[in-house]
Order: C-alpha cells, then sequence, then structure tokens
C-alpha cells in the first residue's frame, strides 16, 4: 500500500488546508489542544476557540496553572463540556511531568481525556510516530476505499487494522492530516469527489459504485426526550446563576437554577417564594443521548441568596454557561418587557 501512501502525500502538499493549528515543527501542546478541540466539533467552530485559547494559555503549564473555572468561561460554547475539564486536568498532569507529553501511544492514552484516537494523533503528528489516527473521516475514507460493507461501530477494527497498514513509515504526521483532509474536503458523506482524489483508481468502493453510500451504519436507536424546569430570578438587570454539582452532566458549569431533568415532566419547586411567572414558549436542546425540552419561570427577588450568586446580563456571555443554557438567557432576554 506504500503506491497509495504516495499518492495521499503528494495530493497534500498541493492542498492542504491551511489551519492555525498547522505550523511547522508542531509541538505536543498545540497539537493535543487541537485535537481536544476538534472531538465531536467542526473545524469552522473550533478556529476561534482555539486561537484564544493559546493567547490566553500558550504553554500547558499556563493552561495548568489557570483556574478551571476560566477555563470553562473560555470554552463556553463549544458543547461536550467534560472535554474542558479533563482538557485542564491533563495539563495539570502533563506539567507535573515537566511540561512534556508522553512520546508514545500508551503513555498519551494514561492522560485524562486522551483516548485512542487523540493518541495516535498526537504521537503521528507531533512525533512523526507511523500510527494510524483513525477519526470519523478516516472510517468514511477506508471504508470506501476497501468497500467495507460491515456497518459501524462492527467494522471498526478491520478499519484501523487497515489504516495502520498505509502509514508510510516516514511523514506520518502528514499522513495524518492528509487522511483527515481527505475525508472533509474530497471523500465527504455526501456526494463524495471521486474525480479529485488521489486514490480513485484504485478505490474499490467506486469501482462498485458504493463510494456515495458507504460506510454503512448500525441503526441508532430513538433518543428519549426528558422534561425540567429553569427558574429565572431577576435583581433589576442581573440574573441569579449557580454552579452546577461537580460529577454528572455539564459538571461544574455555570447554570440558572433549575429542576432535574426527567422523561416524566418534573412538579414545580422553585428554589425561592417568589411571584413566579411561566415564560412563553419552550427552550429546546439535544444531547448526544437525549433530547431536552425546558420550561421557563420568572420573578423577581432583591433578598441575598446563599446558593448562588447575582450576574448582570451584559456579563453572561463572559459566563461558564453550557449551550442549553445560553438558550435559556436568549429566549427570555428576547421576550423581556
Amino acid at each position: 500500500m506504500a503506491e497509495q501512501g504516495r499518492k495521499l502525500l503528494d495530493w497534500y502538499d498541493v492542498h492542504a488546508r491551511e489551519l492555525p493549528w498547522r505550523i511547522k515543527g508542531q509541538e505536543p501542546y498545540r497539537v493535543w489542544l487541537s485535537e481536544i478541540m476538534l472531538q465531536q466539533t467542526t473545524v469552522a467552530a473550533v478556529k476561534d476557540y482555539y486561537i484564544k485559547f493559546v493567547a490566553k494559555w500558550p504553554t500547558v503549564e499556563a493552561l495548568a496553572a489557570a483556574p478551571l473555572d476560566d477555563v470553562f468561561k473560555a470554552w463556553a460554547g463549544l458543547g461536550y463540556y467534560a472535554r474542558a475539564r479533563n482538557l485542564h486536568a491533563c495539563a495539570v498532569a502533563v506539567a507535573g511531568q515537566g511540561g512534556v507529553f508522553p512520546r508514545d501511544v500508551a503513555g498519551l492514552m494514561a492522560l485524562p481525556g486522551i483516548g485512542p484516537y487523540t493518541a495516535a494523533a498526537i504521537a503521528s503528528i507531533a512525533y512523526d510516530i507511523p500510527v494510524a489516527a483513525v477519526d470519523g473521516n478516516v472510517d468514511r475514507v477506508i471504508s470506501r476505499f476497501h468497500a467495507l460493507e460491515t456497518p459501524l461501530p462492527l467494522s471498526k477494527p478491520q478499519i484501523r487494522q487497515l489504516a495502520q497498514a498505509h502509514v508510510p513509515p516516514l511523514r506520518a504526521g502528514d499522513f495524518a492530516q492528509a487522511m483527515m483532509d481527505l475525508g472533509a474536503t474530497v471523500c465527504t458523506p455526501k456526494s463524495p469527489g471521486c474525480g479529485n482524489c488521489p486514490w480513485t483508481d484504485d478505490c474499490l468502493g467506486r469501482a462498485k459504485g458504493l463510494a456515495a453510500v458507504l460506510p454503512y451504519k448500525a441503526t441508532k436507536k430513538k433518543l428519549t426526550t426528558r422534561h425540567g424546569h429553569v427558574y429565572w430570578v431577576e435583581n433589576h438587570d442581573a440574573v441569579l446563576v449557580r454552579q452546577r454539582p461537580m460529577k454528572g452532566l455539564l459538571a461544574g458549569m455555570t447554570e440558572f437554577p433549575s429542576s432535574e431533568w426527567a422523561e416524566r415532566k418534573p412538579e414545580f419547586a422553585a428554589p425561592l417564594a417568589g411571584d413566579w411567572q411561566r415564560v412563553p414558549g419552550l427552550v429546546e436542546h439535544t444531547f448526544t443521548h437525549f433530547h431536552l425540552q425546558l420550561t421557563i419561570w420568572r420573578t423577581t427577588n432583591k433578598a441575598p441568596v446563599l446558593d448562588g450568586r447575582f450576574v448582570s446580563f451584559a456579563e453572561l456571555e463572559h459566563e461558564a454557561l453550557p449551550s442549553v443554557m445560553r438558550k435559556v438567557a436568549a429566549h427570555v432576554l428576547k421576550l423581556r418587557p
């Protein structure tokens, strides 16, 4: 498969995407940071966050020294907030090892938040170790090139084995990024650009007329719907917020006081006395495993609050609010008289 490796690298030398984390002699810290941010997120969404993080925390030691809440605030809007918590924990761990990331996949996987793909990406891109970094783009490219008709995720072991066989002994990092670029820009989920692909002549999926439909995927389970109440407490031009528990969904993030989220709609149980009025409409948000519908209640209260603090409307954008709570704020403020 050496011939395919050469063809892909020749293509990459001409068509590589210009991304802020791709610089000559890529240091492990920046590779790791970009890869964590890119998990389950688009390149377009990550670019500005990455630039902001590197400007604020240019080294892993600087990130490790930052308060976790500051990291949450900088991360807010990127979603999947366990990544931010693991990002900080990993930075602390690496800083405790002299600021040096391990040079092998096993050592990298021992760090918080680093799984097989991220470990392989860091090892190949930062250290040029010939190991396959298999993400969704690579799943698609390999499935099509080899015409794998076993549906994902059952085909993943075979994909990893085949992807590893393609990795060249030299320029492993460039090859990893070339595979990502090929999947993102040419071998796309819909309407793949086979005419522009360096592997098109040898692609079994194209030859069999399956390129546009592979990889097959196992049927997904239908998402359940959960319900909850959010309690919006105003004090002049400020609103009550509190920190979520440090374990569980959105752990440690900032929220407006809310009920549990359950399939059976919880009872109204306001956190304090007040003239509660229901805000028209619902706020909806979809997580990985369930869909959420929130009913919002609003009141005014100027008394001291033990469980929380008041934040001005103008400062809300700087808080570590997860996306669902940002939707709540936007909904209420839009309807506020």
